[in-house]
């Protein structure tokens, strides 16, 4: 199952992601420098976050599944540094 995933962090921003394996356990490739800096040493103490799938498909290919995160990013607009942390595409 290929997937699409936002992940939602304990301030409300959001990083969405594509996984080709279904792994339950991918958390995605945000930036790890980029995320730290809104969060105190306290605040990483105890940190939940929360994934959720907003698209799946066992058929699409893979320059399909990366057409469709491109469509989440931006119809969601985490790639907008006050929402989310994903880095790509700019914003508009």
């Amino acid at each position: 199952m290929k997937i699409i995933y936002k992940i939602t962090y304990p301030n409300g921003k959001i990083y969405v992601g594509s996984d080709l394996t279904d792994s339950i356990n991918y958390f995605g490739s945000a930036s790890s420098d980029l995320i730290k800096k809104d969060f105190t040493r306290e605040q990483r103490r105890d940190f939940t976050i929360r994934k959720e799938i907003i698209w799946e498909s066992e058929d699409a290919t893979k320059s399909e599944v990366i057409k469709k995160e491109m469509e989440f990013i931006k119809l969601l607009k985490s790639n907008e540094p006050n929402i989310g942390y994903n880095q790509f595409p700019k914003p508009s």
